[in-house]
């Protein structure tokens, strides 16, 4: 049977076919782990841009229990941002954004204050960047940076600028060697920063505060 000129192709049909299964029924049987995974990274980001919300400690659990019970969940009057409040009142803003990398997706989460211009922070749930170079997005030396900042009200909302060049208030280093994945972050930041500024004032009227 094995010299029959089709037995090479049904056998290697048949093998292809067997672990194909295999891998199809493994992706299947983890994939709802994956997205809880997912999620948690998530909420993680959220929790790290807005103040005062994220501690070294927290467990999973703890994660998941602080953005159930005190994060709001984005809607029309908030432009789309999930919400931190106290007393009632807004106190920061968390909006998600996301855009194509160099490699692949980026996504991740930037805070802003109350007053829509001050940036809390910003945080990263997914990229596949060049570790070393455009993955150096997530570390602390480039995230860090942003805290404080002020979103520009002319130009580009927030600048990523070479390494050498002087800052601004509306300014951040870009990662070095990294020149393209900054390019297209500072593009996917400043793009959600100005839908969500025009959702917002759509829907709330008037503008930013001053």
């Amino acid at each position: 049977m094995r010299e029959k000129w089709w037995f090479p192709v049904v056998y290697m049909f048949v093998m292809t076919a067997f672990f194909s299964s295999i891998v199809i029924g493994f992706s299947q049987f983890t994939s709802d782990r994956v997205e809880a995974n997912e999620y948690l990274a998530f909420e993680r980001a959220i929790l790290a841009v807005l103040p005062d919300m994220l501690d070294a400690g927290d467990s999973r659990l703890e994660l998941h229990r602080k953005f159930i019970e005190l994060v709001g969940e984005p809607d029309s009057k908030s432009g789309g941002a999930c919400t931190l409040a106290k007393n009632g009142q807004i106190v920061a803003y968390a909006l998600p954004i996301s855009g194509q990398g160099f490699w692949a997706p980026i996504k991740g989460v930037i805070g802003i204050k109350a007053d829509r211009r001050t940036i809390t922070g910003i945080a990263f749930y997914e990229q596949n960047e060049t570790p070393g170079l455009g993955g150096q997005i997530t570390k602390i030396g480039f995230t860090s940076q942003f805290q404080g900042k002020v979103i520009s009200s002319a130009g580009k909302l927030l600048n990523i600028k070479r390494p050498s060049d002087v800052l601004g208030k509306s300014d951040v280093h870009a990662v070095t060697g990294a020149t393209q994945t900054s390019t297209r972050l500072e593009k996917i930041i400043n793009d959600a920063l100005k839908n969500w500024l025009s959702e917002f004032v759509q829907t709330n009227g008037g503008g930013r505060t001053q």
